[in-house]
């Protein structure tokens, strides 16, 4: 039989497309990464580290690479899509410092920007770019967590003073887990039960000073450190709370609500509940970035690890000579995969970043646009996040003892982006907020949801439609019965039908949450609870794999820009192999709703161990390459030929 001609992968023209839009601002702070005063220096204590971490902030602050996300009025470069980008890369750096850059100018700045208006920006913005206000975004509280529009702490308006009250009720309502609140922030933007003339108007955000020029909490401000954590120690987190705290009523960040001198409150949006999620709606750049950042943080580690088991040596083959780690099959199982999802994550993230930049560039601003922005953003930052810390974990295993070592990075990385699960939006709470966003979708398009089979549940699909909305996707307008009528592995193979068989499950899923959950209805609250209750473990489920679809349509639009026979081939094995891991870790769904007999079910596993996975192997150093990380970047000898040097070093020691 003749043997299948090995395509030749074009690193170049890959690594162009994983650096998108933004190459040159990327490169720039991959250059900045690449100094050795900002990399993260394994063992330091946690005072160490934050010192460090606040130091590398200016010299950020020196380079230029602070003002990219802020108006020209102060100072900035209105660039939202490169803010977010600087922020991605300086995980490469250290992830305390990604994360005390996105506190800083991702979250107090931002929060500025967007919800102060034009007064703010000119008198609060010039010093938070050039870090002269180093800031804490106080939203979280100790009672609340994720419970944002019932935080306790509150902000009274005093007509004769003119100012507003912060005041913390109780130790419930603490300020918890803030980012620069123990040592470094002098200001916080603070989040608060806005109350007028008796009326609660409910949370918006304050400007509120909180320390001296000496480090000092000001009068009816207090707080703690939070101590050391499991991970990102270079950050001072801590905890805030205020007593009667006094600020001017021009310190209420009035975007979306104001309070004129006599105390009377207005509000461009009438409604309590829409004007909430509008004000939290615009600091979705958190998930967006968090996003891109893990994003990086596995293309370290995948590095790593396929280097160094194209490398490492274990266990003789019948001719006597040790085979390459990289060899064995279940070595490929587990790199290969996880390589693909990671290139599905990258090309989706480039997606979402652009998303993103057209919407807050101001270019495409819609209630649409930013209701699928936040959709996918919230889909993207719980998916990834997930992925990141999986497959950091098997990437150290893979690299056996050497990966346990704090100098080859893995175990740092593991226990830095722990916290990144949690943080910008808990990711279980997430999933269910894409979940109500399809089940919205869902009950727009049928009135009646009240259906047998899943040809009644078909929505019509016009253009590339399924490819740009956030919500729910399009079906073809005629579905094949894939258990009966799939003859042959390629029939699946077929990207026409990956796609359908994947957005079928969510529309499945969907569709019977919408018919369970339709008879719980207004008119009994308290059955409706029980209901949600009974299926919230169905809605997450339903939104992870609308998160998995979304990645699957932007690796396969990436496909479509590559004109490259030989490069395209490559690429299309690599989305392949996640198309076909995304069916078999869910075959047991497709198995019991009639989507793909055990014959077929069979198949897949069968091509992924028989094809994929040999046909892969070869490209992986080229996969990796493209990443197009220096030693600088990923600072592990394992990724830079010390195995063969050792190995070398033996064979001249014996001869």
């Amino acid at each position: 039989m003749k043997s299948e001609t090995l395509p030749q992968l074009d690193v170049e023209l890959v690594g162009e497309m994983l650096l998108g839009k933004w190459k040159d601002i990327r490169l720039a702070t991959r250059k900045i990464c690449e100094k050795p005063e900002m990399w993260q220096i394994p063992g330091l204590t946690h005072h160490e580290h934050r010192q460090r971490v606040l130091g590398q902030l200016k010299t950020l602050v020196a380079e230029g690479a602070t003002s990219y996300g802020f108006p020209k009025i102060a100072g900035g470069n209105a660039d939202p899509g490169g803010s977010l980008t600087v922020f991605e890369e300086l995980i490469f750096a250290d992830p305390s410092l990604q994360i005390k850059y996105g506190v800083q100018w991702g979250l107090f700045g931002a929060a500025i920007l967007y919800l102060g208006t034009e007064s703010h920006h000119k008198e609060l913005l010039p010093k938070v770019i050039n870090l002269e206000t180093p800031g804490c975004f106080a939203m979280t509280e100790t009672g609340h967590g994720s419970d944002v529009a019932n935080i306790g702490t509150t902000a009274t308006y005093d007509e004769q003073t003119q100012e507003f009250v912060i005041h913390t009720p109780s130790r419930h309502a603490w300020k918890d887990y803030i980012g620069n609140a123990a040592l470094h922030g002098k200001a916080a933007v603070v989040f608060a039960q806005l109350i007028t003339k008796g009326e609660n108007h409910g949370v918006h955000a304050f400007y509120v000073p909180l320390r001296d020029d000496n480090g000092n909490f000001l009068e009816g401000v207090g707080g703690d450190d939070d101590g050391i954590k499991g991970g990102l120690n270079g950050i001072d987190n801590g905890r805030l709370h205020f007593t009667n705290v006094r600020i001017p009523r021009t310190w209420l960040l009035n975007h979306y609500g104001d309070v004129d001198e006599a105390g009377n409150y207005s509000s461009p949006i009438e409604s309590k509940g829409r004007r909430f999620f509008t004000m939290l709606g615009t600091l979705v750049q958190g998930r967006v970035s968090i996003t891109g950042g893990v994003t990086n943080a596995q293309k370290i580690a995948l590095t790593i690890a396929i280097r160094y088991a194209n490398e490492r040596r274990q266990f003789p083959s019948h001719t006597g000579e040790e085979h390459v780690l990289m060899d064995y099959g279940r070595h490929q199982r587990r790199l290969l995969p996880a390589l693909a999802r990671t290139y599905a994550q990258a090309f989706a993230h480039l997606e979402l970043l652009e998303q993103f930049d057209e919407v807050f560039s101001g270019r495409n601003d819609t209630d649409s646009t930013r209701a699928d922005l936040e959709t996918v953003a919230a889909a993207s930052k719980a998916l990834s996040t997930w992925n990141a810390l999986d497959i950091i974990q098997l990437s150290r295993e893979a690299c056996g003892g050497q990966g346990f070592m704090a100098e080859h990075r893995m175990v740092g990385l593991r226990a830095d982006l722990d916290i990144y699960a949690t943080f910008e939006g808990d990711n279980n709470v997430l999933l269910q907020l894409v979940a109500k966003r399809l089940l919205s979708d869902y009950s727009k398009a049928f009135a009646s949801p009240d259906f047998g089979t899943l040809a009644q549940y078909v929505v019509e699909q016009v253009g590339d439609v399924a490819f740009n909305r956030g919500g729910l996707r399009g079906l073809a307008q005629k579905f094949t019965d894939f258990g009966s009528t799939a003859r042959s592995i390629g029939f699946v193979r077929d990207e026409e039908h990956q796609h359908q068989l994947l957005t079928d499950r969510v529309h499945t899923m969907i569709a019977r949450l919408a018919n369970e959950l339709k008879h719980s209805g207004k008119k009994d609250p308290v059955e409706a609870e029980r209901m949600f209750n009974r299926h919230q473990n169905d809605l997450i489920m339903a939104a992870k794999a609308h998160g998995e679809l979304i990645q699957w349509e932007a690796f396969t639009s990436a496909l479509k820009r590559i004109k490259n026979p030989e490069t395209l081939k490559v690429m299309t094995w690599l989305r392949d192999l996640f198309g076909f891991t995304l069916l078999e870790e869910n075959l047991a769904w497709y198995l019991m709703n009639g989507r793909l007999n055990s014959h077929r079910a069979e198949a897949i596993t069968e091509y992924i161990d028989g094809r994929l996975l040999g046909r892969l192997k070869p490209h992986a150093l080229d996969l990796v390459d493209a990443f197009g990380l220096s030693e600088g970047l990923i600072r592990s000898d394992l990724a830079f030929g010390s195995e063969s040097k050792r190995r070398e070093t033996l064979k001249k020691a014996k001869a």
